[in-house]
C-alpha cells in the first residue's frame, strides 16, 4: 500500500517540470550537489511534527532558528544587535517588514511606503493586506535602477517604510542603496532592502556597492533560504538592525479565553520540517561551499548574458549585477512569447514577463549553479528557437480585439463572462491545465492590460482550484 500511494505520487510528478538540471529557469533554485536532497529531506523529517508555535515547548528549533538567523546577519553585515526570523518565504519576510513599519508609527493616519517601480509585487500584496499606500517612484527607463533623488522626493510625513531592491527580480540590477538609505535616514523613516533573491549571491559577486546592514540608514533586509541558499521550500529570514525595530513585527493576544497567543511571523503553527532542513543544508555547505556556488552561477549568468548578446535579435535588459537576466527583443519580427515556447519545445522553461512602462516583454532567466558547465547548450537552444519564432513571425492580435478589450471594465464582468473570456483566450479548462504553446495566450493578455490581466488569472486561479 506504501508503494502504491509513493508510486502514484511520482506519477503525477512527472508531469512537473523539472527541479534540477537547470532547465527550469524560474522558481526553482539547484545546487547541483549530490546528496542534499536526501540530507534536507531526512532533517526535515526529523522535525516535521514539531510546532515552532511555543519555542518553551520545542527549545531544539529555538536553537535551530538562532543559528539560521547568526548564520544571515553574519553574512549580510550584522551585528551583535542584528536579530532576525525565519518565515515561509520572501514574501512573508517582506509582509512582516511592512506590518513592523506600520506599528510602529501608530501616530500616522493613513501610511504610507515608498517603492520603486521594479519593487517586488510582494509589497503591493502588503500595501492591500495592511492598508499601506504604496507610493511607487519610476525608475531609470534604461538601466531600471531606482532614481535616489526621486525617491528622497517622495518620501513625506505618512511615510513609514522606503524599499530597495538587491536585486530587482525583473532585470536583476541593483538599485542605489546607500542613497536611498540616507534619504530614509534623514528623515528617520525605516529603509528595507529586499535581498530575497540576491542576499546568498551578492557577498561574493566583485563591484557590487555596499547593500546591507553595513550600509547607514538600513534597518531589515529579507533574504530567501529556499533561493540560492539552496534550501527547500519554504524558509526565508526577516533580518532587523535591532531587537526595538522587531518589535512591531510581533503579535500577542490575550483578548480570548484560550492560551495567550503569541507569533514571530504571520504564521501560528509551524512545521518545523523547513526549519531543520535548512539548518541543515546551511551547515552542510558552509561558508566556503557557498561562495563557490555564488561564484559558480555568477560565471554562468556572465557567460549567458555574453552569448545572449551575440544572438541576432537579442539583447540583455539593464546591466544586471547578480544571476537573473532579462532578455528581450531587438527586432520585431518575432516575439518573445513564441521563443518561450520552442524553448519549451526544446525542454528548457524560461519565464515571460509582460511589458511595463518602459520595460518591454521578456523572458526572465534565474541562473543557478546547476547551469554552470551547460551554457553552450542553452545558448544553442536559445539561437534555434529565436530562428523558429522568426519563420513564425510575430502574434498579432487584431486591432479590434484589443479595442474590445481597452474597452472592458474588470469591476463589471459577470463570473460567465470571464469565464467566456478565458476560453476565448484559450484558458478555458479541460483536462489540460495550459495548451502546450502559450504564445497567443500571453500575446492575449498582454493586450488586455493590467487590471483585466489581473482579474482574468484571478478567475483561471479560481477554475483550476475547484
Amino acid at each position: 500500500m506504501t508503494d502504491d500511494v509513493l508510486a502514484e505520487l511520482r506519477a503525477l510528478r512527472a508531469g512537473d517540470l523539472p527541479t534540477h538540471g537547470g532547465r527550469t529557469l524560474a522558481y526553482v533554485y539547484d545546487s547541483a550537489l549530490p546528496g542534499l536532497d536526501e540530507l534536507a529531506a531526512s532533517a526535515h523529517a526529523l522535525a516535521s511534527s514539531v510546532n515552532g508555535l511555543d519555542p518553551t515547548a520545542f527549545p531544539s528549533l529555538l536553537r535551530l532558528e538562532n543559528d539560521v538567523v547568526r548564520t544571515a546577519a553574519r553574512l549580510l553585515g550584522g551585528g551583535d544587535a542584528t536579530v532576525g526570523s525565519v518565515t515561509s518565504g520572501g514574501t512573508e519576510s517582506c509582509l512582516l517588514a511592512v506590518v513592523a513599519a506600520r506599528d510602529s508609527r501608530p501616530d500616522v493616519e493613513r501610511p504610507s511606503m515608498v517603492l520603486p517601480e521594479t519593487a517586488h509585487a510582494a509589497f503591493h500584496k502588503a500595501a492591500h493586506y495592511f492598508g499601506v499606500r504604496a507610493v511607487l517612484v519610476p525608475v531609470d527607463p534604461e538601466t531600471f535602477r531606482a532614481d535616489p533623488r526621486a525617491m528622497a522626493a517622495a518620501i513625506d510625513d505618512s511615510t513609514v517604510l522606503v524599499v530597495a531592491s538587491a536585486p530587482s527580480y525583473a532585470h536583476g540590477v541593483v538599485d542605489p542603496v546607500a542613497e536611498i538609505a540616507a534619504a530614509a535616514l534623514a528623515r528617520g523613516v525605516r529603509c528595507h532592502v529586499d535581498a530575497c533573491i540576491g542576499g546568498w549571491v551578492l557577498p561574493h559577486a566583485a563591484d557590487v556597492p555596499p547593500f546591507d546592514f553595513s550600509v547607514p540608514g538600513v534597518t531589515s533586509i529579507s533574504v530567501d533560504l529556499h533561493k540560492y541558499a539552496y534550501c527547500p521550500k519554504g524558509t526565508s529570514v526577516l533580518l532587523h538592525a535591532s531587537a526595538d525595530l522587531r518589535r512591531t513585527q510581533y503579535f500577542a493576544s490575550a483578548a480570548w479565553p484560550g492560551y495567550t497567543m503569541l507569533n514571530s511571523t504571520t504564521q501560528s503553527t509551524r512545521s518545523g520540517g523547513p526549519l531543520a532542513a535548512a539548518w541543515a543544508v546551511l551547515r552542510h555547505i558552509g561558508d566556503e561551499g557557498y561562495r563557490t556556488l555564488a561564484l559558480q552561477a555568477l560565471e554562468s549568468t556572465r557567460v549567458l548574458r555574453e552569448g545572449i548578446e551575440e544572438i541576432d535579435g537579442l539583447r540583455v535588459l539593464g546591466t544586471p549585477a547578480a544571476t537573473l537576466l532579462a532578455v528581450t527583443a531587438s527586432r520585431d519580427d518575432f516575439d518573445v512569447f513564441t521563443v518561450a515556447d520552442e524553448m519549451k519545445a526544446r525542454n528548457w522553461y524560461v519565464q515571460p514577463q509582460f511589458a511595463h512602462r518602459s520595460s518591454p516583454a521578456n523572458l526572465h532567466l534565474t541562473v543557478t549553479a546547476a547551469n554552470a558547465g551547460h551554457e553552450e547548450e542553452l545558448l544553442a537552444d536559445l539561437r534555434a528557437s529565436v530562428e523558429a519564432a522568426t519563420e513564425a513571425g510575430p502574434v498579432r492580435v487584431e486591432p479590434e480585439i484589443v479595442a474590445f478589450l481597452g474597452a472592458l471594465d474588470p469591476g463589471s464582468l459577470t463570473p460567465e463572462e470571464f469565464a467566456g473570456l478565458l476560453a476565448a483566450a484559450g484558458l478555458g479548462g479541460g483536462d489540460r491545465v495550459l495548451p502546450d504553446r502559450m504564445a497567443t495566450v500571453n500575446a492575449l493578455l498582454a493586450a488586455a492590460g493590467p487590471a483585466l490581466r489581473e482579474r482574468l488569472l484571478v478567475e483561471f486561479l479560481g477554475s483550476l482550484y475547484s
